[in-house]
C-alpha cells in the first residue's frame, strides 16, 4: 500500500573499514581510497541489503556496522509495501540468493542500485557500485578477499528468501506485516478524516453564505427556522461524520482497502478501460496459431492466461515472459495482428497495480520501449495499440513513473531513456492525422503533463511537449483534444519556464479558444497569466496594453465567468 506522499527511500553508506583504508590506502595502493563501501536501502521502516548469506532485513542501523558513515535521501517510492515485498521476495529466491554473492563483483551495492532503481529510480552513487574495478587491482582483490568477507554484515536463517538480523517465528513474522497494514490504513484514514473535516467546513461556510444573502445577512436563522452551526457544532458534525467513516472504511489487519479508500491523484488520469482481456487474450491465441513456439514460450503464454483471464498475481509471470514478449513484438515473420493482440493484452495488465513488477523486469533487454521507440515506423494499428498500454500504465503511480525514468541505456543506436521514448510516443500520437491516434496521443500527453514529476531532463522534454500541443492547438481540433492540450499546456507552464515564452513567440493565442469549451475559461485564465507575466518580464516589466495574452479584469458576478477572475496560483482546477 502506498500514501499519497509516499515513503521517504534512504540509503545507508558503511565503510566496512572503519577508516582504515584512508590511512592505508597511500602506502598499498599509492593513492587516497576514503573507504571500502558497503551500502543498504532503507523503505517502510526497514533496511534492506545484500550479503553471503542472501538478502537480509533488519531495523535501520541496527547491524554490527553500527550508525552509517553517511545517509544520502533517495527520494520517495509510490510503490505499494506488498508489491515491494512481493518484490524483494522475487530477488532473494532468483539473482541475490547467497550462492550468488560474490564480494567484489556481485554484492550490496549492486543490491541496493536495483532496488533504488526499482522504487524511485535513483542510482547508487557510480564511485561505490564501479569501486572495485576502479580501486582494486585484481591481484589485491584477491589478497582481500578473504579479509574483507567477515567484515561484511550477517544475518540469521531464511525465511520465505529474505533473512533477517534476528530469529523471526512465522507468527511474529505475520503480526509484523499487520502491524505494517494497520499503520499504513491509519495514515490513509487520518487523510481522509482531514478531507472530510475540510469539505463539511467548506460546505457549512457555502450554505451560511447563502443564507446570509438570502434572509438580508441580519435574521437569517430566526427567519428561515434553522440553527446556526458554531465552529464546535461543525467540528462536532465532523467528527461523527468521521466515526461513521471508521465503522464503514477501517480495514482489518490482513484485509486489502476497497478500491475507493484509496488516495486520489490531484489530476485522474486518461484511461483506455473499455478492452477485454479475456477477448484480447483469445485473439492472441488465434494469432499465435501455427507459429513455432518453444517451450518456454508456451509456459509464458499459459502464464499470461492465469495473469490476464484467471486473475492470478503477477508472481506467475516468469523469467521468460518478457522475452517471449519481446519475441511478439520483435519478430517480422510474425503477423501484425500478434503483435497488436499482445500489445492490448498489455493494456489490460497495464490497469492493474502490480504491472509494475513486469515492468521493472525489462531493464536488461528494453524489448518494450526499443519496440516503441520505433513508433513511426509501425503499422496504424500496432501504433494505436502501443499508444493505449503506455495511457494505462498511468493507472498506478509505479507503473507511470517507470515510463519516466531518466536513467540512460542503449538500443544499438544513440543512447535513450524511458522518458525520452515516452516523450517521442506522446509527441508522434498528438500530431498524428488519424483520429484515433490523436485521441490515445492527446490523452497520453495529458497524463504525462499532470504527472508530478521533478527533474532537469522532464524540464527539457516539457518544450517537445509544449511544441506538440501548441501544433495541435493551430490545426483545429476536436472539442475534447483541445480541452486536453490546453490542461497539458497549462500543466506544462508549472513545470518549465520555457513554456510561456514559447506560448507567446509561437501561438496560438490562448485567448483565441475561449468559448469552444465549457471548461478552457479556467485553464485559459491560468495560462494567460503566466503569459502575461512573461510579456512583462521581456519587456522590462512594462503591462502590454491591448494585448489577449493579458489577464481579464472583467467585474462579474455571474457563475459562467468566475473561473475567469479566480486567482489559481499554482493549482489547475479542472
Amino acid at each position: 500500500m502506498s500514501t499519497e506522499e509516499g515513503e521517504p527511500v534512504d540509503l545507508y553508506i558503511y565503510d566496512l573499514t572503519k577508516g582504515l583504508a584512508s590511512l592505508l590506502s597511500p602506502t598499498i595502493l599509492g593513492r587516497q581510497v576514503e573507504g571500502v563501501w558497503h551500502t543498504a536501502v532503507v523503505v517502510f521502516g526497514r533496511e534492506y541489503f545484500y550479503g553471503g548469506g542472501g538478502v537480509t532485513s533488519c531495523a535501520p542501523g541496527s547491524t554490527q556496522l553500527g550508525a552509517p558513515y553517511q545517509v544520502e535521501r533517495l527520494g520517495t517510492t509510490y510503490v505499494p509495501f506488498p508489491v515491494f515485498q512481493e518484490y524483494i521476495q522475487g530477488l532473494a529466491t532468483s539473482s541475490y540468493t547467497g550462492q550468488e554473492y560474490r564480494l567484489l563483483e556481485h554484492n550490496c551495492n549492486h543490491f541496493s542500485d536495483e532496488v533504488a532503481q526499482f522504487v524511485c529510480g535513483a542510482r547508487v552513487p557510480k564511485h561505490i557500485v564501479s569501486q572495485a574495478e576502479r580501486d582494486l587491482p585484481p591481484p589485491l582483490r584477491v589478497a582481500l578477499q578473504a579479509a574483507l568477507d567477515h567484515l561484511v554484515p550477517d544475518g540469521a536463517p531464511v525465511y520465505g528468501g529474505v533473512r533477517h538480523s534476528r530469529r523471526d517465528s512465522p507468527d511474529y513474522l505475520t503480526l509484523n506485516d499487520q502491524i505494517e497494514e494497520a499503520r499504513v490504513a491509519s495514515q490513509e484514514l487520518d487523510a481522509r478524516r482531514s478531507t472530510l473535516a475540510e469539505k463539511l467546513a467548506r460546505k457549512e461556510r457555502r450554505k451560511e453564505k447563502k443564507r446570509r444573502k438570502q434572509m438580508g445577512g441580519d435574521q437569517s436563522g430566526e427567519e428561515g427556522g434553522g440553527v446556526e452551526l458554531g465552529p464546535e457544532d461543525t467540528e462536532r458534525g465532523g467528527e461523527m461524520s468521521e466515526a461513521v467513516e471508521v465503522l464503514e472504511a477501517r480495514p482489518g489487519p490482513s484485509t486489502p482497502p476497497r478500491e475507493d479508500d484509496r488516495p486520489r491523484p490531484k489530476d485522474p488520469p486518461i484511461l483506455f478501460k473499455d478492452i477485454d482481456g479475456v477477448a484480447e487474450y483469445e485473439a492472441l491465441v488465434k494469432a499465435l496459431e501455427g507459429v513455432d513456439l518453444n517451450e518456454e514460450e508456451r509456459r509464458s503464454l499459459d502464464e499470461l492466461q492465469q495473469y490476464l483471464v484467471a486473475g492470478e498475481g503477477s508472481w506467475v509471470l516468469g523469467d521468460d515472459f518478457l522475452a517471449f514478449v519481446g519475441r511478439v513484438l520483435s519478430d517480422s515473420c510474425l503477423a501484425s495482428a500478434a503483435r497488436v493482440s499482445m500489445l492490448r493484452c498489455l493494456c489490460c495488465a497495464a490497469l492493474r497495480e502490480d504491472v509494475s513488477l513486469v515492468l521493472h523486469q525489462d531493464r536488461r533487454h528494453h524489448a518494450l520501449l526499443s519496440y516503441a521507440y520505433n513508433i513511426d515506423r509501425l503499422p496504424v494499428d500496432e501504433q494505436l495499440a502501443l499508444l493505449l498500454f503506455m495511457v494505462n500504465l498511468f493507472s498506478g503511480p509505479s507503473s507511470s513513473e517507470w515510463l519516466l525514468y531518466i536513467s540512460e541505456w542503449s538500443a544499438g543506436g544513440p543512447p535513450l531513456s524511458n522518458i525520452r521514448v515516452t516523450t517521442k510516443v506522446c509527441v508522434h500520437g498528438v500530431l498524428a492525422p488519424e483520429p484515433a491516434l490523436r485521441d490515445a496521443g492527446t490523452a497520453l500527453l495529458y497524463n504525462v503533463a499532470t504527472k508530478e514529476v521533478k527533474t532537469v531532463v522532464f524540464d527539457e522534454v516539457c518544450v517537445e511537449l509544449c511544441m506538440a500541443a501548441l501544433q495541435l492547438c493551430s490545426s483545429a481540433p476536436a472539442e475534447e483534444l483541445l480541452w486536453r492540450a490546453l490542461a497539458s499546456l497549462a500543466r506544462l507552464a508549472e513545470h518549465s519556464h520555457d513554456v510561456p515564452q514559447l506560448v507567446a513567440l509561437v501561438g496560438p493565442d490562448p485567448s483565441a479558444f475561449r468559448y469552444t469549451h465549457i471548461n478552457t475559461h479556467k485553464l485559459l485564465h491560468h495560462l494567460s497569466t503566466r503569459l502575461y507575466m512573461t510579456r512583462r518580464s521581456v519587456q522590462g516589466d512594462q503591462p502590454s496594453s491591448g494585448r489577449a495574452g493579458g489577464p481579464h479584469h472583467t467585474e462579474s458576478s455571474g457563475e459562467g465567468v468566475e473561473g475567469e477572475r479566480e486567482e489559481m496560483g499554482g493549482d489547475l482546477y479542472i
